[in-house]
C-alpha cells in the first residue's frame, strides 16, 4: 500500500537538512508506534523496514529506546521449559 503524507515544506527541508529522509522517518515512526502499542510484531517491522534479520529489528528498537515485547513466558518457551508452578 502506498500512503501519501503532506508535510509543510519548511518541515521537510528541516528534516532533509539534518540528513533525514522524511519518508523513511515517517515509516520508522509508524513502525515504532505499531510495535510499542503491540499492533505490529517484530516480523512485521522487519518486513516493513526491509531488514534482513530479527537482530536488525532489535538494534533499530534499541536505537530508539523501545524495549522488546518479550515476557518471562517467551523466555521459558525459548528454553523449552514451562514456568515453575504451571
Amino acid at each position: 500500500m502506498t500512503i501519501t503524507l503532506h508535510l509543510p515544506e519548511d518541515i521537510a527541508k528541516h528534516l532533509a537538512s539534518h540528513g533525514e529522509d522524511p519518508a523513511r522517518t515517517a515509516l520508522e515512526a509508524l513502525a515504532l508506534e505499531g510495535y510499542r502499542s503491540h499492533t505490529l510484531s517484530e516480523e512485521q517491522i522487519r518486513r516493513m523496514l526491509a531488514f534482513g534479520t530479527r537482530v536488525e529489528v532489535h538494534g533499530f528498537l534499541k536505537q530508539h529506546g523501545v524495549h522488546l515485547n518479550y515476557t518471562a513466558e517467551d523466555f521459558q518457551a525459548d528454553l523449552g521449559k514451562p514456568l515453575a508452578g504451571r
